[in-house]
């Protein structure tokens, strides 16, 4: 059996559901569990109606209709009028509608979950219904119900045992009848509330049924033809990595290629299970593996993180900065489930780099000065360059303005102000 998993851009519009089946059909009879994200941007706008909602926004409604006239307009283009799927999706929307027209009462990240995950729900209904039409065999599953998390809205820990335990239960039969679509992103609590794994997190998702499982791969595919040393769409000559150990993977993901997400390699190493990453618009190419085999990379990786924030806190008496001070600052950031992609201190002050999440960002300011002053410096990116040469330093950096620099042994990070 193998795992598969379809990304935004594949599922964007009609014409790439058409292609996604035809990539399943291709795989149909080989026992196959397919990872569905939310639509094109879907998630984007999902996030932007759940703000929207937490602070009573006027353009609540205009946001929330554009979402779903999104969904209707691929419906129209997929399926005759009298189809179910209009009432699926329909009564899928629901859900938001109850939410609200009611005033907010819960915490905002509970509420982020409750409405952003309905892109994942929507979309696996679409293509499942899809799948069914054109004769290949397909079951929905609502994967909140197999992957169990504890409730840490926004960013939920995975429970493996009671997770493996659950997929292990039913699912290997059910892959030998029939496609089994469900939905990347999501888990489930104990007391039935949708959780969400981290922005991208449809990978992780992937990973985790594949090592249940035990398949012998997980296929992620997407709309560039494997893992290249640096984004082809912001960089001219890259160079495509044909195999990457799990090791280099990591780090990549880690310093925020996205291509993969970070938390997808481990489960995969643990049980040794191959990772492709092959375009869907050309599914015959061989795309990238990612294994257990050591890669020699003879090319500077680049990776950019836009929409980064600086922060730097000092301490309110003037003292120097400290274990104490520093431990003070981090108890914040874990509280906040915010993740720091550089740090740098001095004798006075304690620099970070984060990503700039709304909300999350106020309520670190709002602690933080309790304690502390601080700055910040917002609209950053993030340039960190693994295998780095000097020359290539030099021009990454010509003309911008530089916040932080930091350089270890194989890895350079320079913090700059974005362009406009």
């Amino acid at each position: 059996m193998q795992v598969f998993k379809f990304g935004g851009a594949s599922v964007k519009d009609a014409a790439a559901v058409q292609n996604l089946a035809q990539i399943v059909k291709l795989y149909a009879e080989d026992g196959l569990l397919v990872v569905v994200s939310a639509m094109g941007k879907t998630t984007n706008a999902l996030e932007k109606l759940s703000f929207a909602y937490i602070n009573q926004s006027k353009d609540l409604r205009v946001v929330f209709t554009e979402i779903k006239a999104y969904h209707h307009q691929i419906l129209i283009e997929l399926f005759d009028a009298d189809h179910p799927i209009f009432d699926e999706v329909e009564n899928t929307f629901v859900e938001i509608e109850w939410m609200i027209e009611e005033e907010p009462q819960d915490g905002q990240d509970f509420i982020y979950d409750q409405i952003v995950s309905i892109g994942e729900l929507v979309s696996s209904r679409i293509v499942t219904s899809y799948l069914n039409k054109i004769n290949i065999k397909s079951k929905w599953l609502d994967a909140r119900g197999y992957i169990q998390t504890d409730n840490n809205y926004r960013e939920a820990l995975v429970d493996f045992d009671k997770t493996c335990a659950l997929i292990r239960q039913d699912i290997p039969i059910m892959l030998q009848t029939e496609v089994l679509v469900t939905q990347g992103f999501l888990g489930g609590t104990s007391e039935n509330f949708t959780t969400t794994l981290g922005r991208e997190g449809s990978d992780y998702s992937a990973a985790i049924f594949a090592s249940c499982l035990n398949a012998p791969s997980v296929t992620i595919w997407k709309d560039v033809a494997g893992v290249y040393n640096a984004d082809p769409k912001r960089y001219q000559n890259m160079v495509k990595f044909d195999q990457l150990s799990y090791a280099e993977a990591v780090e990549m993901a880690y310093y925020g290629a996205s291509i993969i997400h970070p938390k997808t390699i481990r489960p995969l190493q643990n049980a040794n299970i191959l990772l492709f990453v092959k375009p869907f618009l050309n599914p015959g190419e061989s795309g990238t593996v990612i294994n257990a085999e050591e890669s020699v990379v003879k090319v500077p990786v680049i990776i950019v993180k836009p929409n980064q924030v600086l922060v730097s806190v000092f301490a309110k008496d003037h003292s120097f900065v400290s274990e104490k001070h520093l431990s003070e600052v981090y108890k914040i950031l874990a509280g906040l489930h915010i993740k720091v992609n550089l740090i740098q201190n001095s004798a006075l002050s304690f620099t970070f780099c984060t990503d700039y999440q709304t909300g999350k960002f106020e309520a670190l300011l709002q602690q933080l000065k309790l304690d502390f002053n601080y700055k910040y410096n917002l609209e950053t990116e993030l340039i960190t360059i693994r295998h780095y040469e000097p020359a290539l330093l030099q021009e990454l950096s010509a003309g911008k303005t530089i916040l932080l620099e930091q350089l270890s042994r194989s890895t350079a990070q320079l913090l700059i102000k974005a362009e406009s």
